[in-house]
């Protein structure tokens, strides 16, 4: 089985649909394409209880299941863990995005969708966490953090325009530059929004 992620290590999920048809499809989808799926959930309950029991990389989540709905099985478990969320949702109303963005939520898919829809959210997903981890070690204050983050983001916005790159490609050019020239991400950020957003 090909990893395609790049990592040596796959990745491990855990799938929670009420519908049986659709959870079967998500992972057969997340399967071939390499990743592990440890646990299936029927209902929020389940999820949060699975994940505590099996800590995935990843959850696929539904916003509307049974017990307990998508975002608020999304807020517990991201209350206790530190893993990527990737919402399903059968409607495009902003107001659920955005609560599941609210929630932690780091990609959202919507029904009805195909393995080119899901695999991206995924990969997105994972590289966003990995990207929050990664700050949150350098940064201990949380408003420091929450800054950080801001100009982060507004950084890499800027040289996925400027420089063409894709996120994942903006993101590990901060962090490289970082790494090379001994500064902190913030101050690569803040050189960026400078040099880039100022021309």
């Amino acid at each position: 089985m090909s990893n395609e992620s790049g990592s040596s290590r796959t990745r491990t999920v855990i799938v929670a649909e009420d519908e049986t048809l659709i959870r079967l499809d998500i992972v057969e989808i997340l399967t071939e394409a390499g990743y592990e799926v440890v646990a299936e959930a029927a209902d929020g309950e389940e999820a949060v209880r699975l994940v505590d029991e099996h800590q995935p990389d990843l959850v696929v989540m539904d916003v509307k299941m049974p017990v307990l709905d998508g975002i608020t099985a999304a807020e517990r478990i991201l209350d206790k863990h530190s893993l990527a969320v990737v919402m399903l949702t059968a409607f495009s109303q902003t107001e659920l995005v955005e609560r599941a963005s609210a929630a932690g939520a780091m990609a959202y898919v919507v029904k009805p969708f195909t393995a080119a829809d899901l695999i991206p959210a995924l990969e997105i997903a994972a590289s966003r966490h990995e990207e929050i981890r990664s700050l949150e070690s350098e940064i201990s204050d949380l408003q420091e953090r929450f800054e950080t983050r801001k100009r982060v983001d507004r950084a890499k916005g800027l040289l996925m325009e400027k420089m063409g790159l894709s996120e994942p490609e903006s993101f590990r050019w901060l962090q490289k530059t970082s790494m090379n020239r001994r500064l902190t991400m913030r101050e690569v950020a803040d050189a960026v929004i400078e040099q880039v957003g100022g021309s």
